[in-house]
């Protein structure tokens, strides 16, 4: 073998360099690949667009609180914090119950494509009952995880092909918005309030130009943590930006709501629409 024949073959490409592409030099390409890598998977997959479910990942179902409670009441764990999770639990099962309407809706729309699937970040909580009630339904559906240091954030009701690992929270949450046809918000903490108030600044900003229903589900919880009234009354929004959402605690409302916007305005718009 020549030098020159062991120089070629021991030569890196940049797109197969590692350290390169791990380095801060290449963001830029990192970036870019969660724009192209995910908008390449919904092509391929028929994804037009998205409901979208957002809640807290501390949530749990109905059946896992109560056994918790079981055992804390035996005392292995603290009945109070056990009782709370249990009250807690209808904002689970009213999230699995809704996304499995949604997607027997969507499955008997009559034009082709994938409309309207059920999209949640992925992980346990909210997140896990709206993919549980879609994969009940029978139905694909997506899930946005993101790389934090939580051991088993991924649930297993993700549709397998339809399921993405991010770095950057601003790429998860362009993915959030940029398909999204509606989007219901849960109970949840800093990460639920981020995404609720990025979409909610993309509306009152008219830099989201589409229609987009926001269901806030759960008035003693929202009314409790935003005191979005206050926000006008003291000058910082208008009030008809406390119309940007609808309020309920009930999951036919909020059903009807959610349809009746997508009837009127998405059926006929498929795709993204900033």
């Amino acid at each position: 073998m020549t030098k020159k024949s062991r120089d070629t073959r021991d030569m890196m490409k940049a797109y197969r360099n590692e350290a390169f592409l791990d380095s801060p030099d290449a963001r830029a390409l990192r970036i870019l690949s969660e724009y192209l890598e995910p908008e390449s998977r919904f092509a391929r997959y028929g994804v037009d667009d998205t409901i979208v479910f957002l809640g807290s990942a501390r949530l749990k179902s109905r059946e896992d609180a109560e056994r918790q409670l079981a055992r804390a009441e035996a005392g292995d764990g603290d009945p109070d914090i056990a009782r709370r999770d249990l009250d807690m639990s209808v904002y689970y099962e009213a999230a699995r119950e809704l996304a499995y309407r949604f997607t027997e809706w969507s499955k008997g729309l009559e034009d082709g494509g994938r409309r309207f699937v059920v999209c949640t970040g992925g992980g346990p909580g909210i997140m896990e009952a709206a993919n549980r009630g879609a994969s009940e339904a029978k139905g694909k559906n997506i899930g946005l995880t993101i790389s934090i240091p939580v051991e088993e954030f991924d649930n297993i009701y993700v549709t397998r092909e339809l399921s993405f690992h991010f770095h950057y929270f601003f790429m998860r949450k362009f993915w959030f918005a940029y398909l999204a046809k509606a989007v219901l918000v849960f109970p949840g903490g800093f990460g639920t309030l981020d995404e609720l108030f990025e979409v909610l600044t993309l509306l009152q900003t008219r830099k989201m130009r589409k229609h987009l229903p926001v269901v806030l589900f759960g008035t003693k919880f929202w009314r409790e943590v935003i005191d979005l009234d206050a926000l006008a009354r003291h000058g910082t929004i208008s009030p008809q930006d406390v119309d940007l959402m609808f309020r309920t605690d009930s999951m036919d409302e909020a059903y009807d709501y959610i349809i009746s916007h997508l009837s009127k305005y998405s059926l006929q718009e498929r795709g993204a629409i900033l």
